[in-house]
């Protein structure tokens, strides 16, 4: 299936009306923006503000996949295609539930790579809405749901779908996905489904003891989840043209989380 943002992330419509910024000091990637031209004026549009660049077509991937060369998608969706044909699987077997879908970047990727039935959730009605805009065929359903919350109806929809594998791409570790959410998404999949996810190379370390550095150790110090595959790799390139590094890392479900490995600052 081809989509009819996939062979260039760069979109004629932004090419003069997106700039970054020129000599900028070095900012925290939350902290990130870009100038924006709009019926003749510019303005600041901060990155971490998903929901106004979810609304315009073509700028989400004209920025983050075409001006900063973005590769998490392809890179942990081939590590995930990679481990699951390693232990006598093939793609199509799983329901994978994609948490942050955003617009659908990953959610294409995985169905090209044989992911077949794929559910995705955000926070964000303006992300349902980009992916039903931009990726109509991608998943299978898409749920705008809190998932700190949780509540019935969200719970009751995912566990309908029976996801075997859950994928979390560039929405880890600023906020976006609190430990919380992805707790209880992990909780809706069965021992023996699948874990991927990506997450700043730092936030692993043990100084930040908290959050999901903390809930990612505690997890495989019990043996609740055994890594299959971890990657170091250039997430994207910051404002300055700086390389970002990301981990990426595929795990196996072992057994269930417990509350106690909740660490929440």
């Amino acid at each position: 299936m081809t989509h009819r943002h996939s062979a260039n992330r760069l979109h004629p419509e932004w090419l003069d009306r997106v700039r970054l910024p020129s000599g900028a000091r070095a900012l925290e990637q939350d902290e990130e923006w870009c100038e924006l031209e709009e019926e003749g004026s510019w303005h600041r549009l901060r990155f971490h503000n998903y929901a106004a660049i979810f609304r315009k077509p073509g700028l989400y991937e004209h920025v983050f996949y075409g001006l900063l060369k973005c590769c998490s998608p392809e890179r942990v969706a081939s590590m995930l295609e990679t481990t699951v044909l390693e232990q006598s699987g093939t793609p199509s077997e799983h329901r994978v539930l994609d948490l942050g879908a955003g617009n659908g970047m990953l959610g294409e990727v995985l169905r090209a790579r044989g992911f077949k039935h794929i559910l995705g959730v955000d926070l964000l009605p303006e992300a349902k809405t980009a992916a039903e805009r931009d990726r109509p065929n991608v998943y299978d359903d898409y749920l705008v749901a809190d998932l700190v919350e949780f509540d019935a109806a969200t719970r009751a929809a995912i566990a309908k779908f029976a996801p075997t594998c859950i994928t979390c791409v560039a929405a880890l570790g600023f906020g976006d996905i609190p430990p919380r959410a992805y707790f209880n998404a992990v909780s809706m999949i069965p021992a023996g489904g699948f874990v991927a996810f990506n997450i700043r190379a730092d936030f692993l370390d043990t100084r930040y003891a908290y959050g999901f550095s903390e809930l990612v150790r505690r997890m495989t110090a019990r043996n609740v989840m055994r890594i299959e595959s971890m990657q170091r790799y250039q997430h994207r390139l910051s404002v300055r043209g700086e390389p970002l590094w990301y981990t990426a890392i595929i795990a196996t479900k072992l057994d269930e989380i417990t509350p106690d490995m909740l660490v929440e600052p």
